[in-house]
């Protein structure tokens, strides 16, 4: 069984996901299609602090591009991508929809992804048969204004509301798009995936399985086994086979990595580099970083959002990106896009243990050009709070 060190496995890990891809002067669909390709998923969420979630990963294998490049893959035809719960709610390419359906399958066995909407075969009906005649349509479009409920943390839905989540979580209903206060717009299945997509026919739940481990495999570049179920949340009963079935063709290769104590799996494909140059943030949703146990075994940085915890108790700040500068993770700064003063705001900044000299010039050319890409004309502003602040301070 081959073996490798720590840093072959972080630089395989690295090409995977597209930071040894030649950057555009000018991004293109082309350059599109392909970042996709490496990532495999971009995970929404409605955080704008900064930049939305899906952006970011784009932003930093692709640098400085178009964000309209999305909306169009997204919302134009031949549509390439589409929202639904691959890893969690995210943009996958359209050709997954098939995989899907085995989930959406169970989902409505059980009604809903949460199991908490109640049947109601006429309201189903009634909005399905609305959206079809109104076209693409928001909760609030269709709210009859049914009682709200607040029984789960963070929700504040009607049945209206519940109801379309669950259509949408079944494949009743696809996400269009969403309008500019990031309300979803749900249609038809038919009106939003291309038909070639809708024709094809459901592969078994093996079939899909197998498919969606490789694409895991070819994303991570080396993975472990809880590596490949988490990438698109697979029970460890349908990956653990998949996985197998995969090793047996010579797919995936067993190897060892130094440190590690769980046996992991190179794809045969994988690029093996001898080292790279990347420079970037990071979205706390980049798929580099979120499963965490992945982020602290490649790169030795213990990774935690901490958007949720109370500020007083706050280590790092509120949105924290990491920097990535060549094959490793240097440094953390919390970051907001102040938009009505037109500055990006350094809020902390810190290095890593080893971090190279040249960290703190590294970062605040990346910051300015995250700056210039969110529009943001007036200087960085640094705050005194890290150990790399007063560094930065002086640089931008």
């Amino acid at each position: 069984m081959q073996s490798l060190s720590t840093a072959q496995a972080r630089r395989i890990a690295l090409a995977a996901q597209g930071f040894l891809d030649t950057r555009h002067a000018v991004p293109t669909m082309r350059t599109f299609q392909r970042t996709l390709e490496r990532t495999g998923v971009l995970q929404v969420d409605s955080v704008n602090v900064l930049q939305r979630a899906h952006y970011m990963p784009l932003y930093s294998r692709m640098g400085p591009y178009d964000v309209d490049l999305l909306r169009r893959a997204a919302e134009r035809r031949p549509r390439r991508v589409v929202e639904y719960w691959a890893h969690v709610q995210a943009f996958m390419p359209v050709e997954l929809w098939p995989l899907m359906r085995h989930r959406m399958e169970a989902h409505r066995a059980k009604r809903g992804k949460w199991g908490i909407v109640e049947e109601d075969p006429e309201l189903e009906k009634n909005l399905i048969d609305e959206v079809r005649a109104r076209g693409a349509s928001t909760a609030r479009n269709l709210d009859d204004g049914l009682p709200r409920t607040k029984e789960h943390w963070g929700w504040n839905w009607s049945s209206t509301r519940r109801m379309l989540d669950y259509l949408y979580t079944v494949g009743d209903l696809a996400i269009a798009g969403r309008n500019s206060q990031f309300e979803v717009l749900y249609d038809l299945p038919e009106r939003v995936l291309p038909a070639h997509v809708l024709a094809r026919e459901t592969p078994s739940p093996a079939e899909a399985n197998r498919e969606l481990v490789r694409r895991a495999a070819r994303s991570h570049g080396v993975a472990t086994a809880q590596c490949l179920r988490d990438y698109y949340r697979m029970d460890a009963k349908d990956a653990g086979p998949a996985i197998a079935e995969l090793v047996e063709e010579g797919e995936l290769l067993p190897v060892t990595i130094d440190g590690w104590k769980r046996p992991a799996y190179l794809h045969r494909d994988a690029r093996r580099p001898r080292r790279t140059h990347a420079r970037a943030l990071l979205s706390p949703f980049d798929p580099l970083v979120w499963e965490r146990e992945r982020t602290e075994r490649l790169f030795d940085f213990r990774y935690r959002i901490e958007i949720y915890v109370p500020a007083h108790k706050r280590v790092h700040g509120y949105y924290v990106l990491p920097f990535l500068l060549g094959d490793r993770i240097v440094g953390r700064v919390d970051l907001k896009a102040d938009r009505q003063a037109g500055r990006l705001r350094v809020q902390a900044a810190y290095a890593e243990p080893g971090a190279p000299p040249e960290t703190a010039e590294e970062l605040a050319a990346e910051l300015r050009q995250l700056a210039d890409w969110l529009v943001l004309p007036e200087p960085v502003t640094v705050e005194p709070r890290g150990d790399l602040a007063p560094a930065l301070a002086a640089l931008v």
